[in-house]
């Protein structure tokens, strides 16, 4: 048969992703087994119900037609009025487009500004689908280590140095996936500085921002001179609860949402009518918005104050986000070896840190997507593994 497209083809190398021990445990508790999954970022919990009422009521009164390409006008409004609330910056409708999901945001802002063989920098650890949706665009990328003894800041030296001739852009996700990291200001206002003076867009995927416990978040769009070069990616998966409905949306500058009108009319041709117009009622309603950041506030207070009962463990990050990042060298630098003995020891499954950059090596993710009862149980046996201690 006639060859793909080199484009398809190296999206994803071949070897190891690093997610083999979330799929064994997937499959083993598809079987049956009582398997304890914190290895996925899904929430443990339904969509709020003021959501899924308002969507069939929407599917019901025949709401199943072809919606505008950008989105409804009215859901761009909401979307815009969410992304003021985010960035701090007062965000018109001209300056959103809605997407299936944050990844379609994400694979639209790179499609937007780089060109094949254009080089951008990404900050490592990093979400899994950076890497291939960079090779998606036909562009090179360098990863750029953020140090876990720095608290997953950004280098900003080794920024500055990755920058070359051809580089376009700097991504980044704070708070992040997966370290839980909320960027400071510092940080970002060297990430400005370094944009301004190589004329770079910043991607920011924000998508986190309402999950940030006691943490303040900060958009660099919000900084002098950024607002022209910063494109926003956001979505309503993790903080409105709503990770299957795919709905997400880009912020940036009205001329440039303008144009990335083209690159919905080829690929998405607009969203569903009736999920759009849920999407609008629990924006403007902020359904499950305060509930779902003050749930995952106390379920990461609760993990990290029972995993404060063994020191040998060391919390990395872990401020923002649905995940707690833990240094488990005390047991073994090999984060895979021991994701693998977790699983068939304790019958818990997590990330090895390495499937995130060579940074978190010697690291696990932990999801936070289970009870506060159940998270603190499983930081009780983490703990135990790494120190060799006896639990009851």
């Amino acid at each position: 048969m006639p060859q793909p497209s080199r484009r398809i083809s190296g999206i994803i190398p071949s070897g190891k992703d690093g997610w083999e021990v979330h799929f064994a445990a997937w499959q083993r508790r598809q079987a049956g087994e009582d398997i304890l999954m914190l290895s996925a970022g899904d929430h443990d919990f339904d969509t709020p119900e003021e959501t899924v009422d308002a969507c069939i009521r929407h599917l019901r009164e025949g709401r199943h037609h072809y919606t505008p390409l950008p989105g409804f006008p009215r859901l761009r409004q909401a979307m815009a009025a969410i992304s003021t609330r985010c960035t701090g910056v007062e965000t018109s409708e001209a300056e959103v487009i809605a997407t299936p999901g944050g990844q379609l945001a994400l694979f639209a802002a790179l499609q937007g500004v780089l060109d094949p063989g254009d080089h951008g920098i990404v900050v490592a650890p990093y979400y899994a689908t950076y890497p291939g949706t960079f090779r998606a665009a036909g562009a090179r990328f360098t990863e750029v280590e953020a140090r876990p003894e720095h608290g997953f800041q950004p280098d900003l030296d080794a920024i500055a140095a990755a920058v070359e001739p051809d580089t376009r852009i700097i991504l980044i996700n704070s708070p992040n996936n997966p370290t839980g990291a909320v960027y400071s200001r510092d940080s970002l206002e060297g990430l400005a500085e370094i944009c301004r003076r190589h004329d770079l867009w910043l991607v920011s995927d924000e998508v986190y921002w309402s999950l940030t416990g006691t943490a303040k978040h900060l958009s660099p769009r919000a900084l002098p001179g950024m607002a022209e070069r910063t494109l926003v990616v956001n979505s309503m998966s993790k903080s409105h609860g709503m990770t299957g409905w795919r709905i997400g949306w880009l912020t940036g500058p009205a001329d440039h949402i303008r144009l990335m009108i083209s690159l919905n009319l080829v690929t998405t041709y607009g969203l569903a009518d009736f999920v759009s117009r849920a999407a609008i009622d629990a924006l403007e309603g902020d359904f499950g918005l305060a509930k779902i950041a003050t749930t995952y506030d106390s379920r990461r207070r609760a993990f990290l104050n029972a995993i404060a009962a063994f020191p040998e463990l060391v919390v990395r990050g872990s401020q923002g986000g649905i995940y707690a990042m833990l240094d488990i060298t005390a047991a073994t630098p090999d984060c895979e070896a021991f994701a693998w003995q977790l699983l068939e020891k304790e019958k818990i499954a997590v990330m090895p840190g390495a499937s995130f950059g060579d940074a978190a090596r010697g690291h696990i993710r932990v999801s936070l997507c289970q009870t506060e009862d159940r998270l603190a149980d499983a930081a009780r046996r983490i703990g135990a593994m790494v120190t060799g201690r006896q639990t009851d």
